[in-house]
């Protein structure tokens, strides 16, 4: 639970924190004044900067629009005051094309920062430019008139705070974040990166309703800016550190872990029998469909193990603090249960309707069961073998050993 719920945890904590600087009160120095106006910008520009490097498109886009929404929204400010139709102008575009901006991000596919439709965001960005500068300077020149006073009265515009169009689009924007973060079969943790998009459009929307307060508004743009900064960092360690086909943690989370190992454990390489054979006969999909199969057992394997995707069909079980006879007993468990476990094959010509597909399964159903086994080759900590290198190599002796007798047993 504390896994699933980890990418949850940090934006959380961000919001409360800044939720505490301002109740705090006005900063007693000057500097920190000055920090507070001037944080927005180094934070914002920061996270851009990290999501360019770690090419994640989806924080860029947040990030930049973030960006333009404070830097615009306080040089008009500065420039002709906050009580002006500009200042309101600006404000509520803003209110409504960041997260309009992030709900687009949000449904496009993530490309990263380079690809061949790059353009396009280019073309978004001058075009939002010029309508909030055309409409902020309506009444100041013939070219824009006075008609976007009269829209922006509207109720469906009117502002501050936060204008009833920005709102609605706020909760799409959040609810779309939310599904994207939510977790996808096999995994069952959530994405750090669309976790921390809803986090920041949670601080946003409130730097909205006290754009009033400059530091109110400045400690939470700040907030926003820190929360995706958080995100990408933790996306980037799940992306390195978890396999994103089983959502098992990946060969490196087992490399990070073997040299902090006490002097006990015992570790266990698990191999599926016959993989090419499923891939060559029922395509690489069927593959894929045994490999998370395999991954569920060995995620929720007793004993204290810990699974690990090693590589293509190979996985390893790691035992800390167990002995090889401590660990035995769940491994040939494991076994049992893929090998006794049926898996309903689901072609790409399984019929939409429920009834019909009923019946397309009773008439297809051997067809359609497949049985999966595996192999286990099982060794622990000794002094013939003292190091976990060592450990691992004797476990995949053993499971050579266990192919050659005929595979599905675990042999040490």
């Amino acid at each position: 639970m504390l896994r699933t719920l980890l990418p949850v945890l940090a934006p959380a904590a961000i919001l409360l924190a800044a939720a505490l600087a301002v109740a705090a009160g006005p900063a007693p120095l000057p500097s920190l004044s000055n920090l507070t106006r001037l944080g927005p910008y180094v934070v914002l520009l920061a996270g851009a900067a990290i999501s360019l490097w770690f090419n994640r498109s989806r924080a860029f886009i947040a990030l930049a629009s973030l960006f333009a929404a404070y830097a615009g929204y306080s040089l008009v400010v500065d420039l002709v005051g906050a009580e002006t139709f500009a200042a309101r102008a600006v404000y509520t575009a803003l209110a409504i094309l960041v997260p309009a901006n992030v709900l687009l991000a949000l449904v496009l596919p993530e490309q990263g920062m380079s690809h061949y439709r790059n353009y396009r965001w280019i073309l978004i960005a001058a075009a939002e430019f010029l309508a909030v500068a055309w409409i902020a300077s309506a009444g100041r020149s013939s070219l824009s008139g006075t008609v976007w006073q009269e829209v922006l009265g509207h109720w469906l515009f009117r502002s501050p705070p936060t204008p009833f169009t920005g709102r609605v689009i706020f909760v799409v924007a959040f609810a779309a974040a939310v599904a994207r973060a939510w977790p996808k079969p096999p995994s069952t943790e959530l994405r750090p990166l669309d976790v921390g998009l809803a986090g920041a459009l949670a601080a946003f929307l409130i730097a909205c309703e006290w754009v009033a307060s400059p530091g109110v508004f400045g400690v939470f743009m700040s907030a926003a800016g820190v929360v995706l900064i958080v995100s990408v960092l933790q996306e980037s360690h799940r992306l390195a550190f978890r396999d994103e086909l089983t959502g098992l943690p990946s060969r490196r989370a087992l490399e990070e872990r073997l040299p902090g190992l006490g002097p006990a454990y015992a570790i266990a390489m698990v191999d599926v029998d016959h993989f090419k054979q499923f891939n060559d006969t029922h395509g690489h999909d069927i593959g894929d469909q045994v490999l998370k199969l395999v991954a569920a057992h060995l995620d929720s394997i007793e004993g204290g193990g810990t699974a690990y995707r090693y590589g293509g069909e190979e996985f390893a079980v790691l035992f800390p603090g167990r002995s090889l006879g401590d660990a035995l007993p769940h491994l040939e468990n494991l076994r049992r249960d893929i090998e006794t476990y049926q898996m309903a094959v689901r072609g790409t010509d399984r019929p939409k309707d429920k009834e019909t597909g009923s019946r397309f399964r009773a008439a297809r159903r051997r067809d359609q069961m497949l049985s999966v086994t595996v192999s286990i080759g099982a060794a622990e900590r000794s002094e013939r073998d003292p190091s976990a290198g060592l450990v691992i190599r004797a476990a995949d002796e053993a499971l050579y050993r266990a192919k050659d007798a005929g595979r599905n047993r675990v042999s040490v």
